[in-house]
């Protein structure tokens, strides 16, 4: 039985619950989950989380990502992407660099973005693109995300650009491409996608569906891309717990910390003795104007 996060570099041509179903057959065991879906036609980093990590998906799957790809000017299409039906068309020949920066720029910052109508989403249960490819009107729906980086990385060649991105959890990178294209007056779709990271993970710890497979042929034992359940790097400050705190904590009671450098309502990752994660809990209550504080066990793992 594993326990933990596996780092899967998703190929092209198969979607999210593809890679979880094939994870699922190689580790031979049910719970397994993801912490982002990438579209079918997009590469790159999918967090995967095994066994009793999975309860901990929820601080991982709003963390930040960060991307590369290709932005193709010139053609806008009804998915916003390469795969669906062009819509419209427009020259780009006059196309210039200093245009595209400001136009670039302002979809940098804070702000709500619809989602496109070929997506996920569900209305009344209903997923956008099945209403979609029915024909029926997909009702708009906003979120707010932020942008941290939208930058290009070269420059406009045959209308393609190629560009880094760096944004909220909840993106749509092809709405990004889509509506970039409106405000330069030609029209744009995603041509390309890889996520180089999730909040602390980076593509190039990733492992490949394929080599997990040769992985455990080989000598059984999962190597590149693993991490256990100890390691796991929670976004939150930790507490180590005594003998006595840790059979509280294991019971669901909450524990007193003398030394807790947080804030009501914080996170905190709970080990024992041993370094080994057995709860995570919030700060309900802080005492006096030290580091004094109550801490409510919610994930027991112990």
């Amino acid at each position: 039985m594993y326990d933990g996060l596996l780092l899967i570099d998703k190929q092209p041509d198969c979607t999210s619950h593809d890679v979880v179903q094939g994870v699922r057959r190689l580790l031979k065991q049910r719970k397994v989950g993801h912490c982002g879906t990438l579209d079918p036609g997009a590469t790159g980093l999918l967090v995967a989380t095994v066994g009793r990590a999975t309860r901990l998906t929820r601080f991982f799957i709003r963390a930040p990502k960060v991307y590369e790809g290709v932005i193709q000017f010139g053609v806008a299409t009804d998915t916003y992407d390469r795969f669906g039906t062009v819509t419209s068309e427009a020259p780009v020949s006059d196309l210039d660099a200093a245009d595209l920066a400001v136009a670039i720029d302002r979809f940098v910052g804070t702000y709500t973005q619809p989602a496109p109508p070929f997506s996920a989403k569900k209305f009344k249960g209903v997923k956008y693109y099945e209403m979609a490819r029915r024909g029926e009107e997909v009702p708009e729906a906003r979120k707010e995300i932020t942008v941290f980086e939208f930058t290009g990385t070269g420059p406009i060649e045959d209308g393609r650009l190629c560009f880094r991105l760096s944004c909220s959890s909840g993106t749509y990178v092809r709405t990004l491409a889509h509506d970039l294209g409106q405000a330069l007056g030609c029209g744009g779709h995603l041509a390309d996608l890889r996520r180089l990271q999730v909040g602390p993970f980076k593509i190039h710890q990733a492992v490949r569906l394929e080599q997990l497979q040769r992985q455990l042929e080989g000598d059984g034992e999962l190597q590149q891309g693993w991490l256990s359940f100890d390691e796991i790097p929670l976004p939150f400050a930790e507490v180590a717990a005594d003998e006595r705190q840790e059979q509280r904590i294991s019971h669901g009671q909450t524990v007193m910390f003398r030394q807790l450098d947080c804030s009501e309502g914080d996170w905190v990752k709970l080990v024992n003795r041993r370094r080994q994660l057995i709860a995570v809990g919030t700060v309900t209550e802080r005492i006096g104007h030290g580091r004094v504080g109550i801490v409510q066990p919610r994930i027991v793992f112990a």
